[in-house]
């Protein structure tokens, strides 16, 4: 592709204009991107956490420098970015290296425009993510195939690790006979987390973030207990909020997440695992005999997985096994509640009376513990809930 030197005072009436924030991991940039900033991104597949923080960020335009659909994962996730009004272009991999941060752009009908250069670049729009959409759902049978046998092979290898107990003697959180509540940031896991208000107000769980999830905890006003992870997607402020840090590190010893601990003075445990964080978490509160675990936004599927690069999921299969007599996955929660509640709602107070039966005392629970999810909270708006059901 070439590159044409112009100078930014050329006719952009109609361009998109504004500052440049960039970063080739969109984790790392949600942490720091202003509102109005046109985001500039190297990332393959767009997830749900991605754009869930590009739309709250208030970006006026995304640049992506990644296939935002390659076609091989069935996703709706950049629907909601394209349903806010939010423009989303495309680029070649190798010019992100030409922007800048703080550098001043303007993007036209088919190019972006520079200081020092002009680069082609393609809208993606809704016809585009019909294409790979279809694409990925004449595939998905061999991507299911694949992705089982990798489960299954790393299922084997990895087996006799996740057997083991794992156990620390220096744990200050006291797990046992408690229950607890796993944050992760998984989707809809803002929705799912309030609609568990009343329970843990009720209960008063131990709350584990992992990574990211502790800020989840710390956002719905919540004080995480403990946080499990590589420490890479989590806040300085979450760190800081006194939770006892467990710092996920590979089976050989290497912990790359301490060093930023260090750097804050802040002190944690190392624990060695294999498979994922959100793994370490179940088996952490597991092995140390907790009564019961709800987990929010955790992952736990193929398109989870393939979503985040993995092309298999044996520790995680693995994991569930061992821990899912006392696991109860509050993933979707907020969209049952609303008609739980209205049976709640319908069932008269009189007929609590005398011996009930098992599906009163259910709505009864379902009465005291139910919170509707806030909508100022949905970011996607309606027209998300919608798009699942006009694919074709």
């Amino acid at each position: 592709m070439t590159m044409t030197k112009l100078s930014l005072s050329r006719n952009t009436k109609k361009s998109i204009k504004g500052i440049v924030q960039a970063d080739r991991s969109t984790k790392r940039l949600l942490r720091r991107i202003r509102p109005g900033a046109i985001a500039v991104i190297a990332h393959d597949d767009l997830d749900e956490l991605a754009v869930r923080g590009l739309v709250q960020a208030k970006v006026k335009a995304v640049v992506n420098a990644g296939r935002t659909m390659s076609g091989r994962l069935l996703s709706t996730a950049v629907l909601p970015l394209l349903e806010q009004g939010i423009p989303l272009f495309e680029i070649e991999t190798q010019h992100f290296a030409y922007f800048h941060e703080e550098d001043e752009i303007a993007i036209g009908e088919h190019g972006i425009l520079l200081a020092s250069a002009w680069i082609a670049a393609k809208r993606f729009v809704r016809e585009d993510w019909h294409r790979a959409y279809q694409a990925a759902r004449a595939q998905e049978t061999a991507c299911l195939a694949e992705f089982v046998d990798n489960t299954l092979l790393h299922a084997e290898q990895e087996k006799h690790y996740m057997l083991e107990s794992i156990e620390s003697t220096q744990l200050g959180t006291r797990l046992e006979g408690r229950s607890v509540v796993i944050v992760a940031r998984g989707t809809n896991y803002i929705e799912d987390l309030a609609c568990l208000k009343f329970y843990i107000a009720s209960v008063k769980p131990i709350l584990i973030g992992v990574d990211g999830g502790a800020d989840a905890l710390i956002e719905e006003g919540y004080t995480p207990d403990m946080i499990v992870g590589d420490m890479d997607s989590v806040s300085d402020r979450a760190l800081r909020s006194g939770a006892e840090l467990i710092v996920h590190a590979y089976r050989g010893g290497a912990a790359p997440g301490l060093a930023r601990l260090e750097r804050l003075g802040l002190q944690a445990q190392v624990l060695a695992a294999g498979g994922t964080s959100e793994d370490l978490a179940l088996l952490l509160a597991y092995d140390h005999q907790c009564e019961r675990m709800v987990t929010v936004g955790l992952h736990s599927h193929l398109h989870d997985f393939a979503a985040k690069g993995r092309s298999g999921m044996g520790s995680t299969w693995l994991v569930l096994m061992k821990v899912g007599s006392r696991l109860i996955d509050a993933r979707g929660f907020s969209t049952l509640y609303p008609y739980v509640a209205q049976a709640a709602r319908s069932v008269p107070e009189s007929s609590y009376s005398g011996k009930r039966t098992v599906s009163r005392a259910l709505l009864e629970l379902c009465r005291r513990l139910i919170i509707f999810p806030r909508k100022e909270r949905n970011i996607h708006g309606a027209a998300h809930f919608r798009h699942h059901s006009r694919l074709e």
